[in-house]
């Protein structure tokens, strides 16, 4: 339902028309109907692996299924008081798949309970996380009510991401588990810092690009069909490069070293629209991955039991290949429709809660489940790119590009390796898998996404435009009249000044202030004189005519006095 343009009168017959703003749905309340689905999805989940395990419903249904529904009813309205006008679609989609993981874990604690392995009994560890991450979640927000905000914090973003990074090296604080040392002991649980980096990170390479996308873009030497950038443009991809190599030699962490240095070629190549940078970012990587894959144990390790992974002495050795060849037989065994929640073997795979929750997931929910997780995974990468194309400022555009490139990503390292169709990385899959600190950092990923949503879909009052109510036919211009008769409307409110092409005309100025004071003043002045100047042109301009030409000025007399001119 949209309104009447608001106008206001001024002399000389000029009027100014305030279109207010279109009324639109925000969406709140399909986004509480896809929450009620989400919670059907995880309960169901969580009774049916009971019903199949143990034959009868778990005892503590009841208070899981009020807890969980009254944390999505505070989740809910949290949204709907700090975000109203985010994407309806997103946090669903999150929480369908954390429920889905939720029932998963548990589900694989009743395999491990009945089989003594209580070591990998972690369900209720990962109940706390996802309490811990959406705490978070509501705290981030809280007080990121403008994501512009964060490009203030971009140095600090680097250098406490950086700080993240390198806290495993820390002496009686950094631990070795599995042969990677991205561990960091916090009492008696651990914490993988990394996490924490990839976001921090992400905030800072958007920071870093929209500053200096024009430098990045000039076109150097042409060679066949596209412009390479100059050489002294390098300098930062190749900076990131050496960073991801180091983490992968110090760190033994292929998982990040990949995500990092992809975050960035990606992010790069959106902001300077340029692919040419994919192609050198392509460049840099094979000839890393090759020196790995001859000089790194840990990566030889990892290539060998992904290229021969049948073969009998690497499926029997150490750290071979009999991880992902159970993965492969479970997911086999799962067949299209699976075997039923609750009814397979996966607990027969190493990990099969972390790593290898997918391989898990297929089996008992067979191809068909698998690709209604993908297609859930898809709609939240889908819903962030969406963000990122009706963002008006450069820098919430890299930045919703640069999260949801994250999950993309990691999706689809994490798959491929459990697949093989390339190498295992180490990397989880974002929501489903069991680890705290992915879990908090994709919930902290979530709310910022959340927060670039709400500033994408929120309504955005246009400028002004003066006219000459003259110069209008006669029908509309009673209609005019009668408008500015009848008084102007109350404006929506309005929290992006990018979407008034007022601000597009002056880069100068950063939009209209939101407290009075001597910088109101100034925007009052600046808005009065476009005002002022663009009702003097159209007084000047005839009935239906072009604008009048200037006067004509002669030029200044030639004395020409022995052979030369003066002026």
């Amino acid at each position: 339902m949209s309104a009447t343009p608001a106008t206001t009168s001024t002399p000389s017959g000029v009027a100014v028309i305030q279109p207010a703003g279109t009324a639109r749905h925000s969406g709140r309340w399909a986004e509480a109907g896809l929450l009620g689905i989400a919670l059907v999805i995880g309960l169901g989940g969580f009774v049916l692996t009971a019903l199949n395990r143990t034959g009868s419903s778990p005892a503590q249904v009841l208070q899981l299924g009020g807890a969980l529904v009254l944390i999505a009813l505070i989740v809910h309205l949290w949204v709907r008081f700090t975000a109203p006008w985010a994407d309806p679609v997103i946090l669903p989609t999150a929480v369908a798949l954390n429920g889905i993981g939720l029932a998963m874990i548990q589900r694989l604690d009743l395999s491990y309970e009945r089989t003594g392995q209580w070591q990998y009994y972690v369900g209720n560890k990962q109940l706390v996380w996802t309490v811990i991450g959406v705490i978070l979640f509501c705290v981030v927000l809280l007080l990121l009510r403008d994501h512009r905000r964060l490009r203030r914090w971009d140095n600090w973003a680097m250098w406490v991401g950086l700080l993240f990074l390198i806290l495993p090296f820390m002496p009686f604080l950094g631990r070795e588990i599995n042969g990677a040392r991205i561990w960091i002991s916090l009492g008696p649980m651990s914490f993988q810092p990394a996490e924490l980096s990839k976001v921090l990170l992400a905030v800072f390479f958007a920071s870093f690009l929209v500053s200096n996308r024009d430098n990045l873009a000039l076109a150097g030497r042409r060679v066949l069909w596209m412009n390479l950038p100059r050489a002294r443009h390098l300098i930062p991809l190749l900076v990131v490069w050496g960073v991801s190599i180091l983490v992968l030699v110090l760190q033994k962490d292929l998982g990040s070293s990949v995500l990092l240095f992809g975050l960035f070629v990606v992010v790069l190549y959106v902001a300077t629209d340029r692919p040419s940078w994919l192609l050198i970012g392509a460049g840099l990587f094979l000839p890393a991955a090759w020196l790995a894959a001859t000089h790194l144990a840990h990566v030889q390790q990892r290539i060998n039991g992904w290229l021969n992974a049948m073969d009998s002495e690497v499926y029997n050795a150490g750290g071979g290949s009999w991880q992902l060849v159970t993965g492969l037989f479970g997911l086999a065994s799962g067949g299209l429709m699976g075997t039923g929640w609750g009814k397979g073997y996966p607990n027969l795979v190493t990990f099969a809660n972390s790593d290898f929750i997918i391989a898990a997931l297929g089996e008992e929910l067979g191809l068909t489940g698998s690709l209604a997780i993908l297609v859930l995974y898809l709609i939240l990468i889908e819903r962030g790119l969406r963000t990122a194309m009706t963002l008006r400022d450069g820098f919430g555009k890299l930045l919703a590009t640069g999260l949801s490139f994250t999950i993309a990503l990691q999706v689809f390292v994490v798959v491929g390796g459990v697949t093989r169709l390339i190498p295992l990385t180490g990397l989880t899959t974002p929501f489903l898998a069991y680890g705290g600190s992915s879990l908090i950092s994709n919930w902290i990923i979530l709310a910022l996404l959340l927060r670039l949503s709400d500033a994408a879909r929120r309504p955005a009052s246009q400028a002004p435009r003066i006219i000459d109510t003259a110069e209008l036919p006669v029908s509309l211009r009673k209609q005019v009249q009668s408008a500015e008769a009848a008084g102007p409307e109350d404006p929506e409110p309005q929290d992006q000044a990018e979407a008034d092409p007022f601000w597009e005309s002056r880069p100068g100025l950063q939009g209209p202030p939101a407290h009075g004071g001597d910088a109101g003043q100034d925007w009052e002045a600046a808005r009065l004189q476009d005002a002022q100047e663009t009702q003097a042109v159209q007084s000047l301009r005839p009935r239906g005519g072009p604008p009048p030409a200037p006067p004509y000025q002669a030029p200044p007399p030639t004395i020409r006095s022995q052979g030369e001119e003066h002026t």
